[in-house]
C-alpha cells in the first residue's frame, strides 16, 4: 500500500503544451497480502496565487497515514520543482520524513533523507518523487508515448521511464469510461509491475494505479470522486 500511494492521450499531440487546472480527487486504496486493508486517499492541485501551485497527496489507512506536498512553478509545459515534503507515519511504523529543497538561481538541490543531509547539482529538467507524476498526467495529456525522467529520490538521481500501452474502457464512479493505459518500463526481468490508467473524459485524472510486487502482493487506487476547475 505505502509503494503504491506513495506513487501515488489524444491521438495528436497538441501545438501547446496544455496548461495547469485546479483539482480535488479522493480515492479508495487497497493492499492484498493474504489478507485484504483499505484505506482512503487525497489528491489535490491549488494555484496559489503568487505563480506558485500546491500540489499535494494524504493518505489515510490502518496501517500507516501519508502527508506528500510539492510546492511548484509550470512553465513551458514542464513542472519546476520548489519545495518537496513527504511525511509518514503509523501504528508499529517507525515514522519517516523526507525532504528537497530546488534553488535554481544557485543549481543546487539539498535536503534530507533518513535523518541524513545531502546536496545535488541540478539537472535541467529534474523532478522530486510527486512532481514526476503530475508531469506524467501532463505529457500523456499532450500525446506524449513514451517518457523519461530525472528524478532526485533518496539523495540520488534515478531515471524512470514510462510508456502508452493502449486505450481501455474501466468502469468508474459515473459509469465506463474509456481510458489511457500506460505503464512503468522496469528491465526484462523485473518482476514488479507498475500500471495506470488516465482518463481523458476527466482531464486525464489518474483514475486507477496498479502495482503488483515480486512477492506477489498487490496493491490498488481506484477513483472515488473528482472535481476539476476553479
Amino acid at each position: 500500500l505505502l509503494l503504491c500511494l506513495g506513487l501515488l492521450v489524444p491521438a495528436l499531440a497538441s501545438a501547446e503544451a496544455p496548461g495547469l487546472a485546479p483539482f480535488q480527487a479522493s480515492y479508495i486504496a487497497a493492499m492484498d497480502k493474504g489478507i485484504s486493508l483499505n484505506g482512503s486517499a487525497t489528491r489535490t492541485l491549488e494555484d496559489r496565487g503568487d505563480g506558485t501551485w500546491l500540489y499535494r497527496t494524504k493518505v489515510d489507512s490502518l496501517i500507516a497515514d501519508i502527508d506528500e506536498s510539492l510546492v511548484l512553478k509550470w512553465e513551458q509545459g514542464r513542472v519546476i520543482p520548489l519545495r518537496y515534503r513527504y511525511r509518514l507515519s503509523g501504528f508499529l511504523l517507525k515514522d519517516r520524513e523526507k525532504s528537497i529543497d530546488f534553488d535554481w538561481d544557485k543549481g543546487r538541490a539539498t535536503g534530507k533523507y533518513r535523518g541524513k543531509p545531502f546536496s545535488l547539482e541540478l539537472e535541467s529538467g529534474a523532478l522530486d518523487p510527486l512532481g514526476f507524476q503530475l508531469q506524467l498526467r501532463q505529457d500523456i495529456r499532450a500525446g506524449k508515448q513514451d517518457m523519461t525522467y530525472r528524478i532526485i529520490d533518496k539523495g540520488r538521481y534515478d531515471n524512470d521511464r514510462f510508456a502508452i500501452l493502449d486505450k481501455e474502457p474501466l468502469e468508474g464512479p459515473g459509469g465506463s469510461v474509456t481510458t489511457i493505459k500506460a505503464e512503468k518500463v522496469r528491465g526484462e526481468n523485473a518482476r514488479r509491475e507498475t500500471l495506470m490508467w488516465f482518463a481523458p473524459e476527466q482531464d486525464y485524472l489518474l483514475v486507477r494505479l496498479r502495482q503488483v510486487e515480486p512477492d506477489g502482493t498487490s496493491y490498488e487506487l481506484r477513483l472515488k470522486q473528482a472535481a476539476t476547475g476553479n
